[in-house]
């Protein structure tokens, strides 16, 4: 199990989502620059100046569902290497969820940046990158499948 290479990256695309959900995946800046708040998986947290006291706003948990289901069936995925179809099948779901998770956190970004009352920029942070390496690594586990069954029907072939 743990020789095949998709087993490798079906474990780091795990990891990766989880250290995705853990991390800040954008920032809110004014226009004179300052940061005013952060987005998170789980909502987003914002600085007030007149105060000087934080909030934080709920609400954007579908991205910390949807990479728990991602982290989860990509760990679970790699126990499937005798079921090699249906652990395509389960890559192929797995990389259909990180790209709803990029239309989600769009939304997300957009939402939250138009309940701040003054003029915000949105910049994405680096983490936000995370399922998108989860995303080729997800094509390259597929790819290693794939490969792993032309060799067993060849192999049938030849009894």
């Amino acid at each position: 199990m743990i020789q095949r290479i998709q087993t490798l990256y079906l474990l780091l695309a795990a990891v990766l989502t989880v250290v995705c959900m853990a991390s800040c995946i954008g920032y809110y800046f004014s226009e004179d620059g300052d940061r005013v708040g952060q987005l998170y998986n789980l909502g987003c947290l914002c600085c007030s100046d007149e105060k000087n006291f934080l909030s934080y706003s709920s609400g954007s948990w579908a991205l910390f569902i949807i990479l728990l289901i991602e982290s989860t069936l990509s760990f679970l995925n790699i126990f499937l290497f005798k079921h090699r179809i249906l652990q395509m099948r389960v890559c192929t779901f797995c990389m259909i969820l990180l790209v709803g998770w990029y239309a989600v956190y769009g939304f997300f970004a957009w939402y939250f940046l138009s309940g701040f009352q003054a003029a915000v920029s949105f910049r994405v942070a680096v983490w936000a990158s995370l399922p998108c390496v989860c995303l080729i690594l997800l094509y390259l586990a597929i790819r290693g499948i794939m490969k792993d069954e032309k060799l067993v029907r060849s192999l049938d072939r030849l009894r």
